[in-house]
Formats: C-alpha cells, structure tokens, sequence
C-alpha cells in the first residue's frame, strides 16, 4: 500500500479491502484506490516487485475529477504489512487504510491487554502510534471489506444524487458547523436550491433505508 501511494501522485486513499493467502507466500489482496486524477492500474504497479494484477474495475463516481478503482492483486509478500500487525494480536481487523501517509486502523480486540499489547508492537515497529477512539461493544465488528460497502451505496443512488452529496461533503456542508450554505452549493451545481434540497433529501433517505429497510407507513 505504501509504495502504491508513493507512485499515486495524487492520491486520494488506498483501502484494503480482503486479503487471502495462497501459498509460497503469495498473496489475494483487493484494495480500492481512489484518487484525485485518472491512472492506469498496469503502469502504477509495473515497477512493484512481485505484485501483478489480477483484476480491476473502475466504479463509477458522480465526479469527473476522482477515479476510484477496486483492484485485485497478486502480491509475493511474508504478510500484508499492517495486516499482520493486527493479526499476531488476535485481533480483528474492520478497516486499514491509507490516506495522506498515514494509515488508519479501525480494528476489534479481544480485551484492554490484547489492545494494549497491539499498539505497543504498532509504535515499536512504526514509531509512531495516536489512539483516536476506543468504544466497548459485546459484538465485533465487520472484518474488513467496506469496499463492497462503498460500491453497494453507490449503486443505490442516482448520478444526480451522488453528484449532491460529494459536492455538499466537500465544501464543508455536514461539517459542525456548516461550512456553506444550500444555497452555495446550488450555485456550484447550477441547479435550484428546491432542486439541491429535494436530491439531498432523497439520497439521505436512501442511505437510511439501506441500513433499516423502508419505512413502515
């Protein structure tokens, strides 16, 4: 993932997705790649020893200015790097991914000292180590794959609809507080506030319904 994102000029993130191993230390590794100009996927990993592609398909976005691609690679490796990390600890990985040099890890452990213990070999073998956030839950949760995720809600809403929302995300619009107005955004798509307002709204429910079903009448 790393030197993916050293060649990605302009990368966006870089997410793995699943990892599975085959044998002799060869590696399945889907990630999803997304970034803020085109790329072809057989040039960026031409010159990465020991990594070939396997498959790759781009998804669509509502923006010309972001390709995101989900990728499938084979990689000869001793272990996906942070993935083992997580691993050795017997703890469950939900989310690794990669975005302006830092990886971020959302991952479930078993207790405090399984916690512990993984950060600890984190900083040793990284020097470096921030704890965002700890929540206590009696299930674990989902290991890894959100790229599916992603391609799921996607196809759940319209390009004029994805269009509304990224633009609404990127300007600030769900920031606390709102860093612009439905007014603003409207200008920037060219469309009418009552038109923004309806998308928005729109998408939002669809969203919701993916995660609670219908509502009931």
């Amino acid at each position: 993932m790393s030197k993916i994102d050293r060649r990605l000029r302009d990368a966006r993130s870089i997410e793995l997705d699943n990892a599975f191993y085959v044998e002799d230390g060869t590696w399945i590794e889907s990630l999803t790649i997304a970034s803020n100009g085109p790329f072809d996927v057989e040039s960026l990993l031409a010159n990465i020893s020991g990594v070939t592609v396997f498959y790759d398909e781009e998804i669509p976005t509502a923006s010309t200015d972001v390709q995101i691609r989900r990728v499938t690679i084979l990689a000869n490796e001793s272990y996906p790097f942070i993935l083992g990390l997580v691993l050795r600890q017997e703890t469950i990985p939900n989310r690794i991914v990669l975005q302006d040099g830092v990886f971020e890890v959302v991952a479930t452990a078993q207790d405090w000292d399984h916690f512990r213990e993984l950060a600890d070999e984190i900083q040793e073998t990284l020097g470096e180590f921030e704890l965002r956030s700890v929540t206590q839950d009696e299930a674990p949760g989902e290991p890894l794959d959100s790229g599916r995720l992603k391609e799921v809600l996607i196809s759940k809403l319209t390009d004029d609809q994805l269009a509304v929302l990224e633009t609404a995300f990127n300007h600030g619009y769900f920031h606390i507080p709102r860093e612009t107005s439905e007014t603003e955004l409207a200008d920037e798509l060219g469309i009418a506030q009552s038109t923004l307002s309806e998308r928005l709204r729109t998408a939002e429910r669809n969203l919701l319904e993916l995660i609670y079903g219908p509502r009931q009448k």
